[in-house]
């Protein structure tokens, strides 16, 4: 039996692992191997998306670790998300059914809304849509996914890259609470002023990018190549990546790493069997530069673009 992470309690009840796989950029054969790899190393918190185009092999991969005994459905969180195409309220529900059948399960755990802009619809398999917007109210999408619930086909839902006016938008309006905001989150863009808030209104911050997709060639970020992280590193006897994402865990976040190399895949799940010192949490505060490495800017301008606002 392959050892687990911790799980956290969402507002609803429902409990979702500390660490999960990110598949962002895992293409067909690599997302599979991936995920096939993640769930034997002990991943049991699997995180894709419609836009992802990957969720088809996501689900390929999960069915086959169940049916091989590694897992029952109830043992792995899955999360996948509303693509920005179908925020028309019409659309929401047959969006849905559609990353249901891609991935070939009966219910998904936790389903967001992947942005609160919306794009214009012409078909599926434009599935990263164009930057032609649309207004397009988020809270209409929301009511639209609040039956999802109701239908029993999503357990928990959620949102991602929404700043805290919108979240408290969606908070004032809703009948079905998100449990979870996604946003990017690593030691260079720390989302302190949004972490405190989501967690007075009773959000999970999961983290995309939590080691801010490093570039070996430019020696960046300075949290995983600098010489107080590589100290760091050497004092715990780890990676700076594992000290990285030891850190998200102690302050609250649920960092959702990207590999699709098995070694790294496994080095990024070793990081439950040591603790930072307060003073070492405190040097990793020391990174936080504001510089996002994901910022849609060609969404810039629209009403509801979210990164304007400074939280």
């Amino acid at each position: 039996m392959a050892n687990l992470a911790p799980k956290i309690k969402l507002s609803n009840g429902q409990e979702m692992p500390v660490l999960g796989l990110g598949t962002w950029k895992s293409f067909e054969s690599e997302a599979y191997q991936a995920t096939c790899n993640a769930i034997d190393i002990g991943y049991r918190h699997i995180d894709t998306a419609f836009v992802y185009e990957n969720e088809q092999e996501v689900g390929q991969a999960i069915r086959e670790k169940i049916a091989e005994g590694v897992i029952k459905r109830e043992d792995v969180f899955v999360t996948t998300k509303l693509g920005g195409i179908h925020h028309d309220p019409e659309l929401v529900e047959r969006a849905f059914r559609l990353s249901l059948s891609n991935l070939g399960l009966e219910y998904i755990d936790m389903y967001l809304m992947h942005l609160p802009v919306g794009q214009k619809f012409h078909n599926d398999s434009n599935v990263h849509g164009t930057l032609e917007l649309t207004d397009v109210d988020y809270l209409d999408t929301w009511r639209e996914m609040e039956k999802l619930v109701d239908l029993g086909l999503a357990r928990s839902i959620g949102l991602s890259n929404f700043n805290a006016a919108q979240t408290e938008r969606v908070l004032a309006d809703c009948r079905i609470k998100p449990v979870v905001n996604q946003v990017e989150c690593h030691p260079g863009f720390q989302q302190q002023k949004l972490r405190q808030h989501a967690k007075q209104h009773g959000l999970v911050i999961c983290a995309y990018c939590p080691l801010a997709r490093p570039q070996p060639a430019r020696q960046w970020p300075a949290f995983i190549y600098d010489d107080q992280a590589q100290q760091l590193a050497k004092k715990y006897g780890r990676t700076t990546a594992q000290i990285c994402l030891r850190y998200l865990i102690q302050i609250g976040v649920v960092p959702l790493p990207k590999s699709s190399n098995k070694t790294r895949i496994e080095e990024n799940f070793k990081v439950f069997d040591f603790e930072l010192s307060p003073e070492d949490v405190k040097a990793m505060e020391g990174y936080h530069t504001g510089q996002r490495t994901v910022p849609f800017s060609g969404m810039a301008g629209h009403k509801y673009y979210p990164f304007n606002d400074e939280f």
